[in-house]
């Protein structure tokens, strides 16, 4: 079976979110299940050095698009299966996304990748594109490619929140469509061009990135103003869980960490917290170390930790908090290191030696999103026998289950409603157990044994592929 992937983004050349960590990482577990599964990106400015040199040219085209002749290089890694599409006037520029071209740059993309597939030496037999940025390939796929009609498309959601909306006017100037946008109800949106909904309603087959997010953005609250497509396309709309590459998140390996580790031997890992206690200059005691490695967002919950955070950094612990986004929630974090300088270390940053540190290091790691697609914080906490504490949405009710105090089951803390007290209680709960040192081993074992590779998922995807192949998708 022939697969190529086709994304915007992916680890370890280009990584901007989760979306990075799962090109890099799904495609590769699919190889070692027999799967020829290939990889396609843009050619950006900002792909390390060490990458390009492995670069070789295979052949330049021409992509018209709209009334534009475009130059379109054709690159591959030497002895690995990533492609790249090179034009500079798209890509060589200091970032990814957030451009006021990013419509005009993926369209020519998505278009790109078509015309390349002849010169790849490698026809495939399914195409799968991930969020907005490769949505248009499915529409030229349909409209346009006749000679390579039998590739079937797979789509998939990893954040419905981001879209792709803009301006109709792009109908005659980038897509060779009809200006009237109520001629093409897979793009029509408020009367603007919506890709996202373009991918959903057009692709053989859609899937998102967790079973409970599949469910839940058939619903307005997380639906986007997509719920009614994401209804209307019931059985097919599958959630297949994420899962991290357990080569590069693995304590006892882990280059990064100053003590490695295991759950035969995870009583090591505190040698991790004192090293980074040290490094951030924080006391060098035994209470509990909260973490929080994310994009500093609202959806992410940092709303609800604003409001409690003075009740937090009042309980006997210390806090680690490592990112960046909206500038709100940076400074509260700041503010709140040089109010409480012995218990809050603010790294304001994206550092990823840093973040394994963190990982290994602290003994809890909260992440109440509001709401979570899939969510690979918590994979890579339990990973490393850090104890999460969550919110019970998407991918966090899937990976997450409640430490029941008498059992002994459970990986995790659990809160249901999107409060800051509900979550704040939940987060002295795990506190007061870190005091019963047997439990807490317990837990952390628990933690370390959850299986968050990608080998069950993998799997899924190929019934998914073959199925859709042989015509008999089931769920």
């Amino acid at each position: 079976m022939k697969v190529l992937f086709v994304a915007a983004e992916a680890s370890p050349y280009i990584k901007k979110g989760g979306l990075g960590d799962v090109i890099g990482s799904l495609p590769n577990e699919l190889r070692k299940l027999g799967v020829d599964a290939r990889v396609i990106l843009p050619k950006y400015l900002d792909i390390p050095e060490e990458y390009t040199k492995q670069m070789i040219f295979k052949k330049s085209i021409n992509v018209a698009l709209g009334w534009r002749n475009q130059y379109c290089g054709i690159y591959k890694i030497k002895n690995k299966p990533f492609y790249f599409i090179d034009n500079e006037y798209y890509f060589k520029r200091n970032d990814v996304y957030g451009f006021e071209d990013d419509a005009e740059r993926f369209v020519f993309f998505s278009k790109a990748v078509l015309e390349a597939i002849p010169y790849l030496g490698f026809t495939p037999d399914l195409i799968h594109c991930h969020d907005w940025h490769t949505a248009p390939l499915i529409l030229f796929l349909k409209e346009h490619y006749h000679s390579i009609s039998n590739t079937l498309s797979v789509f998939t959601i990893h954040n419905l929140k981001y879209q792709g909306i803009f301006n109709k006017n792009i109908l005659p100037d980038l897509l060779s469509l009809n200006e009237d946008i109520y001629n093409y109800p897979e793009l029509e949106f408020f009367g603007q061009v919506n890709f996202m909904k373009c991918g959903i309603k057009m692709a053989d087959l859609v899937t998102t990135v967790s079973r409970t997010y599949s469910e839940e953005i058939k619903t307005p609250f997380f639906g986007e103003q997509l719920d009614g497509v994401c209804k209307d396309r019931g059985d097919q709309l599958y959630g297949i869980i994420n899962g991290i590459d357990y080569e590069v998140y693995n304590p006892k390996i882990d280059k990064y960490i100053v003590a490695r580790y295991g759950k035969d031997t995870i009583k090591n890992k505190p040698i991790n917290k004192r090293h980074l206690q040290e490094l951030l200059g924080l006391p060098v005691n035994d209470v509990p170390m909260i973490a929080m490695v994310s994009r500093l967002v609202s959806q992410k919950g940092f709303d609800l930790v604003a409001h409690v955070l003075d009740k937090i950094l009042r309980m006997e612990i210390q806090m680690v908090v490592l990112g960046t986004g909206e500038k709100c929630y940076e400074q509260l974090f700041i503010n709140y290191a040089n109010k409480y300088p012995d218990k809050l270390s603010a790294n304001i940053t994206f550092d990823r030696q840093l973040a394994h540190k963190i990982y290994a290091a602290s003994d809890i790691f909260l992440m109440p999103s509001l709401f979570e697609p899939c969510g690979l914080g918590q994979m890579i906490a339990l990973r490393y026998g850090t104890v999460p504490v969550v919110r019970k949405t998407g991918g966090l009710k899937d990976t997450i289950q409640a430490y029941d105090e008498i059992s002994g089951v459970g990986n995790g803390f659990v809160f249901e409603n999107y409060n800051a007290h509900e979550m704040f209680n939940t987060l002295q709960k795990a506190v007061e157990i870190y005091q019963l040192k047997d439990k807490w081993l317990h837990l952390m074992q628990n933690a370390i044994s959850s299986d968050c590779s990608w080998s069950k998922s993998a799997k899924k995807y190929l019934e998914l592929y073959r199925n859709l192949i042989t015509g008999d998708p089931k769920q």
